[in-house]
């Protein structure tokens, strides 16, 4: 695992409006932090403030041997297409709406640069809000789960569909950063365990689909972030991934992860006493 130096703040150079109003957002933190314009001089080129990822529940689904199952100890689970079961589980494919989801993590230590070899274990209900290996009719599959090892930009890409909604909890997808891949292949040491928000309106697109979203708008109806018992404390301020896409041709998703990262080693120092 390494720090690299910050790279440019948009994640590609047709950045939807939302990810250049978040990346904007950002860097007016930061000036206020650093005391107005006249920093912008001291800033490297291209940083962008990043915030410490909330810790939050790993839920009663989790599949990594803290409660019941664990998936992450069978062959086969890094991967970045999720969609399928895998291994004894067979080769069951979820259905859904097509969601890619990219997560970048940057260091809160090290000038927000991002992180290269972090290990991400990712799950999330199917689209009528099971959870494969629990829920009833799919405790036989694994499906909706994986692993992704971060790249020199701190990212990891996994394809999959969009979670449904299930009645009391907020459009969301669940993930554990782990300090390498055999820490997370080990199924020990997650270093930081939060969740990632979907936003109202496109999650209000997809549950349209009925057919293959029972429920989904009538769960999500009661619901706001601000209600949401692991958003609420926050909004889901640094949760809310950016999405761009349609039902016809699926959708990409984008999250900036803060974690804190010592730049002098491999350790990760995950208490709030680091966020930045």
């Amino acid at each position: 695992m390494s720090v690299k130096p910050p790279l440019p703040n948009l994640s590609h150079s047709h950045a939807s409006l939302d990810e250049t109003l978040q990346v904007l957002g950002q860097r007016r933190r930061l000036l206020k932090l650093l005391g107005g314009l006249g920093a912008v001089s001291l800033l490297p080129q291209g940083a962008i403030a990043c915030s410490l990822i909330p810790a939050e529940t790993a839920g009663p689904y989790p599949g990594d041997g803290t409660n019941g199952p664990n998936v992450l100890i069978q062959s086969g689970i890094v991967r970045s297409d999720i969609r399928s079961s895998f291994g004894s589980s067979g080769t069951a494919v979820a259905p859904g709406t097509p969601l890619t989801v990219t997560l970048q993590f940057l260091s809160t230590v090290a000038g927000c640069g991002p992180i290269e070899g972090l290990a991400v274990y990712l799950w999330h209900c199917n689209a009528s809000g099971g959870y494969s290996m629990y829920s009833s009719g799919v405790t036989a599959q694994n499906y909706l789960r994986g692993v992704q090892a971060t790249d020199a930009n701190g990212r990891c890409t996994f394809t999959s569909i969009f979670p449904g909604c299930y009645a009391g909890r907020w459009p969301h997808i669940h993930f554990e950063v782990f300090a390498s891949l055999l820490d997370a292949t080990t199924g020990s040491n997650a270093g930081r365990v939060s969740q990632l928000a979907l936003p109202e309106s496109v999650s209000r697109q997809v549950y349209a689909q009925t057919s293959l979203y029972p429920n989904g708008t009538s769960n999500l109806n009661p619901l706001t972030l601000d209600s949401d018992n692991v958003f609420g404390n926050d909004g889901g301020i640094h949760q809310l991934a950016t999405v761009s896409g349609d039902n016809a041709s699926g959708y990409t998703s984008f999250l900036e992860v803060g974690v804190a990262v010592d730049a002098t080693s491999s350790d990760l120092l995950f208490a709030d006493d680091f966020e930045t």
